[in-house]
């Protein structure tokens, strides 16, 4: 069905160690028309990834010679590419590695070829994600400042004293999302939705690591926690 196919030629490259899967998924992503180059170690994922230029990394957490925590920490120190992790157990610990590593989402195996896509799409949509039309030069709305922070939501530029500061789509996403309710609690379910475009039940603990790693950037009493609740942006 030609509406299930990538719109645009999208270049993924899929980091796993087990044949039959790593295939699997390759073959699976290239009949929704996605180029799909493969790697079966981290090493070897490293490798490519520095000699590619692709716009979404897929890669398992149980890899040999790098793993792939081990992996996507490489590569967060050189690119905001958007990442999933893959993982075979489900297991909590593999889950927040992952995460906290600066993963922007993750799939248990064996995952449907359908869930995968849909998630490749919300990341892709995060990566490629357009601001509002812009406003008439004498009204600077778009720059919001909170504290030492500030946030140009045309320019999608976040500063902090003055230096900027790399966020990944995803997190710059969250952040969008916390500046136009400043001083509102917005709920994890709220975020989830807004954010991470998931349009069935998730895992809480993917906005609580990204939150995390957000606060790192901005600076930790930038977004408080309402127990019971969620989160807020304060506003000075």
């Amino acid at each position: 069905m030609p509406e299930l196919r990538a719109p645009d030629p999208v270049n993924v490259l899929v980091v796993e160690d087990d044949a039959t899967i790593r295939r699997a998924v390759q073959l699976a992503l290239e009949r929704y028309g996605y180029r799909v180059d493969v790697a079966a170690d981290g090493l070897d994922g490293l490798e490519a990834f520095r000699a590619g230029a692709y716009d979404l990394l897929i890669l398992d957490v149980m890899l040999p010679e790098l793993d792939g925590i081990g992996l996507c920490h490489r590569i967060r120190e050189e690119s905001l590419v958007p990442v999933l992790m893959m993982s075979a157990r489900g297991d909590a610990l593999d889950v927040v590695a992952g995460l906290e590593a600066g993963a922007d989402d993750y799939v248990i195996k064996p995952v449907d070829t359908p869930v995968l896509v849909a998630r490749i799409r919300a990341l892709l949509r995060r990566a490629t994600f357009e601001p509002p039309q812009s406003p008439p030069p004498h009204a600077p709305d778009h720059v919001l400042v909170f504290g030492d922070l500030t946030v140009d939501t045309l320019g999608m530029e976040v500063r902090r004293a003055g230096e900027p500061v790399p966020l990944t789509p995803t997190e710059l996403r969250l952040l969008l999302e916390f500046a136009a309710a400043p001083g509102s609690v917005l709920d994890r379910r709220r975020l989830l939705r807004e954010v991470w475009d998931y349009g069935w039940e998730g895992d809480t603990r993917v906005v609580d690591l990204c939150v995390l790693r957000l606060r790192k950037k901005i600076g930790g009493g930038r977004i408080e926690t309402v127990r019971g609740f969620g989160y807020k942006l304060v506003r000075t």
